[in-house]
């Protein structure tokens, strides 16, 4: 699976979160964490997507995923922590662990498999 499948939905999940916590709860660090990070992730997803098309690997994109997927993963799981509330803490924790050993995979397995071209 190339990462710009579980980037994009990813980056929409916390967005649509943030979101969500703003309107819930009016808070505003929701509303810049979720929706900031996800549109940092759907950036990365669509860079990674369109460096796909054109048959190469966008390893800049793959890091910034990375980079927040881990991020995520350390702050959300420490508020998890604090709170033991799983929604939302443990719920983002454990979704951004899973894509951080998923992006851990990709750049250890030299990114997205280009297929070779037919000719």
């Amino acid at each position: 699976m190339h990462d710009f499948c579980l980037t994009i939905p990813y980056g929409l999940i916390l967005v649509v979160g943030g979101i969500m916590g703003y309107v819930k709860r009016g808070s505003t660090a929701s509303l810049g964490g979720g929706v900031g990070t996800g549109l940092l992730l759907i950036l990365a997803g669509y860079i990674g997507l369109k460096a796909f098309q054109r048959g190469k690997n966008s390893y800049p994109a793959l890091l910034i995923a990375t980079v927040c997927a881990a991020v995520l993963t350390f702050v959300m799981g420490q508020r998890y922590i604090q709170t033991s509330k799983i929604m939302p803490a443990g719920v983002v924790a454990g979704i951004s662990a899973l894509m951080t050993g998923f992006y851990l995979y990709k750049v250890a397995t030299g990114g997205n498999h280009i297929p070779a071209k037919a000719e």
